[in-house]
């Protein structure tokens, strides 16, 4: 067993997609002609985003969407990288909201919180023990 991939399910698929391009740096690798799942090159696992009419599909009782949470649900993506300043600063100027600016933690890993236009929660940190 492995983890393949993540999906997100968001108002606009292409709006998604778009701000992990700016924000983040992530490379489109597939977007359905129909505009509700789309793909990003994001390493060994795929990170994917599907409009909520699909998840409606899906799953009979609903689903809470992040996008209309007030608050942020109750899990995170994370995203390491070398830099969590410079990787704030950008995604915060590609429409992120700051939930917590970068800190260093206790075990050295430098994190930061935004909350993505479509309600997902990132952190932003550096590699454990560097």
């Amino acid at each position: 067993m492995k983890l393949g991939y993540t999906i997100i399910y968001v108002p606009s698929v292409e709006d998604s997609l778009r701000f992990f391009e700016q924000a983040f740096g992530f490379s489109r690798r597939f977007l359905h002609e129909s505009g509700t799942y789309g793909e990003l090159e994001s390493g060994e696992t795929t990170l994917a985003f599907a409009a909520h009419e699909l998840a409606s599909m899906n799953f009979n009782g609903g689903h809470v969407a992040a996008s209309e949470s007030e608050k942020p649900l109750g899990m995170e993506l994370g995203l390491v990288t070398d830099d969590v300043a410079a990787a704030h600063s950008r995604a915060l100027a590609a429409g992120a909201a700051e939930l917590a600016p970068p800190r260093a933690k206790p075990w050295g890993q430098i994190v930061s919180y935004v909350r993505c236009p479509d309600g997902a929660l990132m952190e932003l940190c550096s590699p454990v023990g560097a």
